[in-house]
Order: structure tokens, then C-alpha cells, then sequence
């Protein structure tokens, strides 16, 4: 992958999850998919979240939720499937269910990606 300075990013970082509150509003394949195949960071996230790219994850449950309390890591989805992994300055979810949370010891590497990197999850 090419950045605006015309090097290449060629990070394989590897974090692990556990199925988050609303793992059952999801089909299994979507947890195949966080878990198998990479994703990329958009350049669209901050310090709120890490927005990544990659496979859409499906629903079975099609409804918002109320908001809720996030913590540190926990990776919400938004309707487009694409994970959102909320990071220092997260708010609360904002109607969207969490699939997944990052383990804590895993927390400082998905707080250091950036635009370009590419990153796997795996079951904690």
C-alpha cells in the first residue's frame, strides 16, 4: 500500500479479540471474517477510533440500539459492516453494537496503527 509520501506500509500486526455484548446480533461468518481476514486502517479515524476497511460484517439483528458505556478497544459496527476499534477518546456507542473488544494486553499495538497499516485479529 502506497501512503501520500510514496512509501510503502507493509505492517502485519496481529491483535486479539473476545466476542463482544453484541456478538449474537451478528452471523457467524461475520466473526470468520474479523477473525481470518485482514483489514485495513482508513484514513478517516482519529483518536476517537481506528476506522478499518476490509470485509463487511453482517447482521442478523437489523435495529439500533440504545447507547451504552464502551471500553477502551472494543470494536463497534456501523451499518456499512466496516469495524470502527474505539480507542482513548471513544464516546459511548452511539446506537451501533460491538462485535468485539481488543484484549487489554493487545490495546497499546491497536493504538499505534496507521493509515495504510494492515492488521489481523484472532480469538483471544
Amino acid at each position: 500500500m502506497s501512503t501520500e509520501w510514496g512509501f510503502h506500509r507493509q505492517h502485519n500486526t496481529v491483535i486479539h479479540v473476545s466476542d463482544g455484548p453484541r456478538y449474537d446480533w451478528f452471523t457467524t461468518e461475520a466473526w470468520t471474517l474479523l477473525t481470518t481476514q485482514p483489514y485495513v486502517v482508513s484514513p478517516s479515524g482519529n483518536r476517537v477510533g481506528a476506522r478499518l476497511t476490509g470485509p463487511a460484517l453482517e447482521r442478523v439483528a437489523i435495529r439500533e440500539l440504545l447507547s451504552e458505556g464502551l471500553v477502551e478497544g472494543a470494536i463497534q459496527v456501523p451499518p456499512d459492516g466496516q469495524p470502527i476499534v474505539m480507542l482513548a477518546d471513544h464516546p459511548v456507542t452511539g446506537g451501533y453494537p460491538v462485535l468485539a473488544v481488543v484484549v487489554t494486553a493487545d490495546l497499546g499495538l491497536a493504538a499505534q496503527l496507521r493509515p495504510g497499516d494492515s492488521l489481523r485479529m484472532r480469538p483471544a
